[in-house]
C-alpha cells in the first residue's frame, strides 16, 4: 500500500510542477505578444515614415532639377521654357 502511496504523490508532485510550468509558460506568452504588438506598431510607424521621407526625396529630386545646377543649366532651362509654352497655351484657351 505504501508504494501505492509514493506513486500518487510522485504523480501528484509531477503534476504541481507542470502546472507551475504552464502558468510560467502562460505568462511568457502573453509577455510575447505584448512585445510582438509593440513590434508591429513600430513596423507601421517606420514604414509611414518611410513613405514620407520617399515622397520628400523625390519633391526634393523634382525640385532640384527644376533649380538645376551647372550640369543642367541647359535642361532646366529647357524645361522652364516648355513649361511658359505650356501656359500661353493655356492662356491662349482660355482667352479664346
Amino acid at each position: 500500500m505504501s508504494e501505492i502511496a509514493e506513486i500518487i504523490n510522485s504523480l501528484e508532485n509531477r503534476i504541481e510542477k507542470l502546472f507551475i510550468k504552464i502558468d510560467s509558460l502562460e505568462k511568457n506568452s502573453i509577455t510575447l505578444k505584448t512585445e510582438l504588438d509593440k513590434a508591429a506598431a513600430i513596423i507601421t510607424k517606420q514604414t509611414d515614415e518611410i513613405s514620407r521621407l520617399n515622397s520628400d526625396c523625390e519633391s526634393l529630386k523634382i525640385a532640384n532639377s527644376l533649380l538645376g545646377g551647372e550640369e543642367n543649366k541647359r535642361d532646366t532651362k529647357l524645361k522652364i521654357n516648355s513649361l511658359i509654352r505650356e501656359i500661353d497655351y493655356c492662356i491662349a484657351q482660355l482667352s479664346d
